[in-house]
């Protein structure tokens, strides 16, 4: 009776997964964290068509040939560059975009010269620095993109990449496995609905002023997430803004300079659904 249970149990588990198909690793892409789930953790689209839906305008270079300071064809909703979605030539996601406005970086002094770049000038508007993470192969984007039976099979993405100058192929290319991950990224501190944080290169008595914007966080030793993390105080309802009261939360020592600091600008991006359940 058991065996035969258990046979049944089998073959109705792989009837399943042939007519629902595998989920991607990364089957989601949600920004913003918040103690509230319902307000915070918002989904964002990924496709074209979804984005144009739900408010999204295309801005930035028309095309994508390959020829701009990123890859892809760039939207945003309500002109909040904080949030900027990338997709390739197919419509479906590539990447996600951080953009301070001229006015924003003479008023907070920020992104300093030490991060130009990794930030660089948009090139298109001339009005907007930016910061850009891929989710998928930057060399594709505006070549040949992906097919939608790869978007249903990869999801959100494959791997995740950090753009490093005003070439979109000059890159940091992150691992996907918290084993493999190397210096100069410290490891932080877990922090549950976020995980294990990594900070790039920081040290005790670091300039601020060279604090690399980006942060990792691996689940389970797999990497599901990544933020900005911006020492400005920036407007937008997509940014989190922790105060350095919190810093000792995600990092083993926290860098002199950010004990006199106020309140800085972070944005946790989750690639799955359910990031509240993330317990490192």
């Amino acid at each position: 009776m058991k065996t035969s249970f258990l046979a049944t149990a089998s073959v109705l588990l792989v009837t399943f997964v042939i007519l629902v198909g595998a989920t991607p690793e990364w089957d989601d892409l949600k920004v913003t964290w918040g103690v509230n789930i319902f307000s915070k953790f918002k989904s964002q689209p990924r496709t074209m068509a979804d984005a144009v839906n739900n408010g999204f305008k295309h801005v930035g270079p028309k095309i994508c040939d390959g020829s701009n300071r990123y890859n892809g064809l760039a939207y945003v909703k309500d002109n909040d560059y904080a949030l900027t979605l990338l997709y390739d030539i197919n419509g479906f996601i590539a990447g996600i975009q951080i953009g301070i406005t001229e006015d924003q970086a003479e008023q907070t002094k920020y992104p300093s010269p030490k991060l130009r770049p990794p930030f660089v000038n948009d090139g298109y508007t001339m009005d907007r620095w930016v910061l850009t993470a891929y989710f998928t192969d930057p060399s594709k984007i505006c070549t040949e993109g992906r097919t939608k039976e790869q978007f249903d099979e990869e999801g959100t993405g494959e791997n995740l990449w950090i753009q490093t100058n005003a070439n979109p192929m000059k890159l940091m290319k992150i691992a996907k496995k918290e084993e493999n991950i190397e210096a100069p990224w410290v490891k932080g501190k877990c922090f549950y609905t976020m995980g294990n944080h990594y900070w790039y290169n920081i040290t005790d008595n670091m300039d601020c002023n060279a604090f690399f914007p980006v942060f990792l966080l691996y689940n389970e030793e797999k990497l599901n997430g990544f933020g900005w993390a911006l020492v400005a105080d920036l407007p937008s309802s997509h940014y989190e803004h922790p105060g350095k009261e919190t810093f000792g939360l995600f990092m083993e020592s926290v860098p002199k300079c950010l004990t006199n600091r106020g309140p800085i600008s972070t944005m946790h991006i989750y690639m799955t659904s359910f990031p509240w359940l993330n317990a490192c």
